[in-house]
């Protein structure tokens, strides 16, 4: 027997067990849309007339198993009717899949994500086809809303309360070893024989993972209340000034309506129809937009690559790539400067891989190179020396000697004008600006500079860049060319401003706190200190011409004070965190000023056409400076478009 619906198809093996596959018609990925939960349902009432001895849920997409609801379909969430009917639909057709009286299985392939995990729960068990790609998680929360289909219920009681209220307030997305050992999953099986596994497993009547002991205590009513009072506490101190919502509100869900949102209407329709919901969602569909800016047509992934450079720049772009895969070799003529790196290197691979051989392999792609060797062999070579014009070209005549006909030439340049550094060059054509952000392991954007030439040639190199940083994982921005680019240029103008303040007399703390209260992710005197003193210096006598450096500032330099890279700028650093004092609080009206200095410096970077679109622009500040999330972008807040 066999059913085929627009986007499921059933199938009955010899063995009467079966098999029901997601394809979701013309997308890349399965989303749980209205019209597939519709045909689900249907299928269930199908299996109702003819049971099965058992079901095993997967994907026929290489893609992944399912990433959760359809995202599109939360912007016609507009009235609570359609909240609520949302909810709904996903929160007892669940039930009825948990209720079945056959055993249920997914076999999950690849990520398995919000409504996607949530489906899973709702089986009896789950097996993973092992891959060191899958994902399972549930990130509503950084949409904004809340796990409405069954997950607040169900993750806890098969996880426990900690690790279950912990995925689903960060929305971190765990891998398949981390939810086997947590007892998410049962098995993680290999591809060749996952399906039969998975035929032998569904029909073994085997128990169900439980939790015991202690952890299985926490669920329960009494002791809910301690588990919410400390969770509450560390909501408090994350968010203060409770610029998110949805934490709270999964929270409360737990603790009082046994994750059933429908039992709190109130509550359902105001995070679902929240401007921070909307505004998230905005966010959502910016990164879309440049994860897909990464995806040039034709782009071949890179093998090696070669960074010059050692500093703190250079080296933890080195590390970032050799942890994403890539082959790379870091030169400097300091040899205490490469095993800096490697150290350094070394902490980031072991607290992002946790596996000892996956460390090893990353080590072994990050090669020391003081002499320059990998610069002939490498697809892309990436310059990042001291911001010096003339020592840049002087590296660059000698680099087009030796590097292979077809390699990019790349700058991390942080304000010179490409044109000024690509001058001498017999093919000026081949340079192009990658300019990432520091920290380089958080932040998510990286510039991608083009020069102002109409060239095809330089458009090609312009797009393996975008390709490039689309593989190590990062999110490119395109931007042409001036000054500063974008991110430099609108955030240059707002660090001065608020080192002035220090000149006038407030205190460093106090105008951080007031920024971070605004819901900026570090305040801007704090932002100076990771940049470093110098580098902020430098940006701007580049981009502030007609203006004196902040006194404050200068003084911090002549001490040798660089911020955090020399453990002391404005604060003390330790262990890369800043040491600050007890901020007395200042007037509203301050963050205010300095949040719109910020927005309109992002403004005079659309007016000069440095990116395409307003949008750009936004998802620029958010991704490249953590601009307030929740308020859609410095543009958008104000109705620019």
């Amino acid at each position: 027997m066999s059913h085929s619906s627009k986007h499921w198809f059933l199938r009955f093996d010899e063995t009467e067990v079966a098999w029901l596959y997601l394809d979701k018609k013309e997308t890349a990925v399965n989303a749980l849309s209205a019209e597939v939960m519709a045909e689900l349902a249907q299928i269930l009432n199908l299996l109702e007339k003819h049971p099965p001895k058992a079901l095993v849920i997967s994907s026929a997409k290489k893609t992944g198993f399912i990433v959760g609801a359809d995202i599109n379909e939360f912007s016609e969430l507009t009235t609570p009717e359609a909240a609520k009917e949302m909810v709904s639909r996903g929160w007892y057709l669940f039930e009825r899949l948990e209720r079945v009286p056959y055993p249920t299985l997914a076999l999950i392939n690849g990520h398995c994500l919000g409504g996607g995990l949530e489906l899973a729960l709702a089986c009896r068990y789950r097996l993973v086809v092992e891959s060191s790609e899958t994902r399972l998680g549930l990130p509503e929360v950084m949409l904004g809303i809340f796990p409405g289909w069954g997950g607040i219920l169900r993750l806890p009681r098969q996880v426990g309360a900690i690790d279950g209220l912990d995925m689903m307030l960060t929305g971190r997305r765990i891998n398949s070893k981390r939810a086997l050992k947590m007892g998410l999953i049962d098995a993680i099986v290999p591809l060749r024989v996952s399906e039969q596994v998975a035929r032998e497993w569904v029909v073994s009547g085997r128990k169900p993972r439980q939790i015991k002991g202690w952890k299985k205590w926490l669920n329960m009513k009494p002791l809910r209340s301690l588990v919410a009072k400390k969770v509450t506490q560390q909501l408090q101190q994350k968010d203060p000034h409770q610029h998110y919502l949805a934490p709270r509100a999964i929270l409360q869900l737990w603790q009082h309506h046994e994750g059933n949102a429908l039992k709190n209407p109130k509550l359902l329709n105001q995070i679902l129809s929240s401007e921070t919901a909307k505004n998230l969602l905005r966010v959502y569909h910016l990164q879309e937009r440049l994860k897909n800016e990464g995806r040039p047509e034709q782009y071949q992934p890179l093998q090696q690559v070669h960074v010059i450079g050692a500093g703190v720049m250079g080296g933890d772009i080195a590390a970032w790539c050799a942890l994403q895969g890539v082959k790379v070799s870091l030169q400097d003529q300091n040899q205490a400067a490469i095993e800096a790196v490697m150290q350094r290197a070394a902490t980031l691979f072991k607290r992002r891989l946790k596996e000892p051989r996956a460390i090893q392999a990353a080590l072994d792609r990050l090669i020391p190179d003081p002499h320059g060797h990998g610069a002939a062999q490498a697809q892309l070579v990436l310059e990042a020396i001291s911001e010096n014009i003339d020592a840049k070209r002087g590296l660059y005549a000698y680099l087009e000697q030796v590097m292979r006909p077809d390699a990019v030439l790349a700058t991390n340049t942080s304000s010179l004008a490409l044109e000024d550094l690509s001058r001498d060059l017999k093919q000026p054509e081949r340079l192009v600006g990658i300019h990432f952000f520091n920290p380089v392991a958080l932040m998510p954007l990286v510039e991608v500079v083009h020069q102002n030439v109409s060239s095809p040639a330089h458009q090609q190199v312009v797009d393996q860049a975008r390709g490039f940083v689309g593989q190590i994982g990062k999110l490119p921005l395109v931007v042409k060319s001036v000054p500063g680019f974008l991110v430099n240029a609108a955030l240059t103008p707002y660090m001065l401003a608020a080192m002035r303040l220090v000149d006038e007399g407030y205190k460093p703390e106090a105008i951080d706190a007031a920024m971070e209260a605004y819901g900026m992710p570090v305040g801007p005197i704090e932002l100076v200190d990771m940049v470093g003193l110098d580098v902020a210096l430098a940006v701007g006598k580049q981009l502030v011409t007609d203006a004196l450096a902040p006194v404050c500032l200068q003084e911090k330099i002549e001490k040798n004070q660089l911020g955090r890279k020399t453990g002391q700028g404005f604060y003390q650093w330790k262990a890369g965190k800043a040491i600050k004092p007890k901020a007395e609080p200042v007037a509203n009206k301050l963050a205010q000023e300095l949040a719109d200095l910020l927005a309109s410096s992002a403004k005079q970077q659309l007016d000069q056409q440095v990116v395409k679109d307003a949008d750009l622009v936004d998802a620029g500040m958010i991704f490249g400076t953590g601009y307030a999330p929740f308020t859609g972008g410095p543009l958008y807040q104000r109705g620019v478009q």
